[in-house]
């Protein structure tokens, strides 16, 4: 039964990361800055931080499925939220083996995350010809407002979250 708690937290981080524009202040969305919420992706990173043991890919398939239905219905390309969210996944499912889950670490692992997941949305969407915004400004007016705006999000529910996650972990025991 607590497999199914998992995605469906996931589904709601989706559905809120949608309307989320209406609760940022207008200053945030009227502003020269862009900044894009990636709540799902910080919902996957805490996943395969505090879920997934080493030999277990729940953070990877719920990337691939959740990014899918994110691209069906927030975009126009199918297929680069789920390239995206799935490759950063993986490679913080890699990384997580160096350094051993802590607050700091699971900080960095957000950081490192969302960060990748941008660039490379990013990078397909300029290959594309979708964005055509130089690197200094995708940097500074996009990046790093959206690393810190997330980090916010992720500072917020991280009590929460992590507990809860961790008990799903110790009772379901992956039978």
């Amino acid at each position: 039964m607590n497999r199914l708690y998992i995605p469906l937290f996931l589904f709601l981080i989706l559905v809120l990361e949608g309307v989320a524009t209406f609760f940022l202040p207008a200053d945030l969305i009227m502003g020269e800055l862009l900044i894009v919420p990636h709540w799902l992706l910080a919902g996957l990173v805490f996943v395969v931080l505090y879920y997934d043991s080493e030999n277990t890919y729940f953070a990877l398939m719920y990337a691939v499925i959740f990014g899918l239905l994110f691209d069906m219905i927030y975009t126009s390309i199918l297929g680069v939220y789920m390239f995206s969210y799935a490759t950063v996944i993986y490679i913080i499912h890699l990384l997580k083996k160096m350094l051993h889950i802590n607050f700091f670490s699971m900080i960095l692992f957000h950081i490192i995350g969302i960060g990748a997941g941008d660039l490379l949305i990013y990078f397909v969407y300029n290959i594309t010809d979708l964005v055509d915004m130089a690197w200094n400004d995708y940097l500074l007016d996009r990046l790093l407002p959206t690393i810190g705006l997330n980090l916010i999000f992720v500072l917020v529910i991280y009590p929460f979250l992590k507990k809860q996650l961790v008990k799903w972990r110790t009772t379901e025991q992956w039978k």
